[in-house]
């Protein structure tokens, strides 16, 4: 069965037609450094070695300011970035940037920035990308269209507490660039349509909670930010196109309005923000599917048993019906052996069979 297939009738819930719960995961470069040293064959990415079924294509929508490096040593680089803003990372990008400056501090920088975030052909990389679709296409890889998209991408923009600040203060701002964003996103999403890319799906990243909750209320999701998620999920699902959502931290407040939105599937149910795959699936199953929910911190014990209760917990009652694909909570970090995942994968094989 083809992983464009596969993840087909797992959306549509056609339990009936399917082999096993489909499988992908998102692996840091530092990960895939050590996995390298502990036998991933050379020249062979995670993607390939392990069967994962997405593949997803982006254009630039940012403001595309030229990318500088600041300063660099043995353990830092600081850069400043298509954005804009400055951002200190480790060598190997192995964690969350410190954040040095943003790009706008006032809404005046805002106005400013905003006249550079006009669609064009410039911001699609048409050579390595347009070639990659091809071959993942051909391989019946199940292709999306990736973008960053409301409040998480506006943080590029502006300081997370100032922004916080402004969607109390001052919404009128905050909705012009949540709507300024979305129509560069959809408007790109045409462009890369008409260049040749045929999308299956729509993969947007908005985080929206932290440990304990969102970062604002629902009330405030449903004035500022719902109406641009609405839009979107029209825009897509018009021209045949799935619709994921990846939110990390605790957004079960927020899932009556992501199934009233259009969105398909919900990713990555990140486990210590509270997110529990079988509790959202009895709940929500009928409605909506699910991505992910796996524990990653278990990944990293070298405890099997552990690992297979966690596993076979969740994936028994998540497949039921169909709607769910496997991936880990957030993403696979470098403290994770490629031992350790390989037994990920090999019970996710187990459990994940409807055969």
């Amino acid at each position: 069965m083809l992983s464009r297939e596969r993840i087909i009738y797992t959306l549509e819930h056609k339990e009936d037609k399917l082999d096993r719960v489909p499988i992908h995961d998102s692996v840091w470069g530092a990960t895939i450094d050590r996995w390298r040293a502990e036998g991933l064959p050379s020249g062979v990415s995670p993607a390939d070695y392990f069967g994962y079924e997405i593949a997803t294509f982006g254009a630039d929508t940012s403001p595309m300011f030229p990318i500088e490096v600041l300063y660099e040593d043995d353990k830092y680089i600081v850069e400043r970035n298509s954005f804009g803003g400055v951002r200190k990372n480790l060598r190997d990008y192995s964690s969350t940037p410190e954040v040095i400056e943003w790009p706008c501090k006032t809404r005046e920088d805002w106005e400013k920035i905003k006249i550079r975030l006009q669609p064009h052909e410039r911001r699609v990389d048409w050579v390595s990308a347009l070639r990659i679709y091809y071959r993942e296409r051909s391989r019946g890889r199940f292709i999306m269209y990736g973008a960053a998209v409301g409040f998480d991408k506006i943080q590029n923009y502006v300081k997370t507490d100032r922004l916080l600040s402004a969607i109390m203060r001052d919404p009128e701002w905050v909705i012009d660039m949540y709507w300024t964003d979305a129509k560069l996103v959809m408007e790109m999403c045409e462009i890369m349509m008409r260049g040749g890319f045929k999308f299956d799906g729509a993969f947007l990243f908005c985080d929206l909670g932290w440990r304990n909750g969102p970062f604002f209320s629902p009330k405030t999701f449903e004035e500022q930010l719902h109406p641009v998620f609405k839009e979107l999920c029209k825009f897509f699902k018009s021209r045949g196109m799935y619709v994921f959502l990846h939110s990390c931290g605790n957004v079960k407040s927020l899932i009556p309005y992501f199934i009233e939105e259009g969105f398909d599937v919900l990713q990555p149910l990140e486990v210590k923000a509270g997110m529990d795959l079988v509790e959202l699936k009895e709940k929500y199953g009928d409605k909506i599917s699910f991505m992910g929910g796996i524990d990653v911190r278990l990944m990293a014990l070298g405890d099997y048993r552990l690992l297979e209760e966690e596993i076979k917990r969740k994936i028994t009652v998540a497949k039921v019906g169909g709607g769910y694909i496997y991936h880990s909570d957030h993403s696979v970090p470098k403290n994770v052996s490629f031992a350790n995942y390989k037994k990920v994968i090999e019970l996710v094989l187990k459990y994940g069979s409807y055969k």
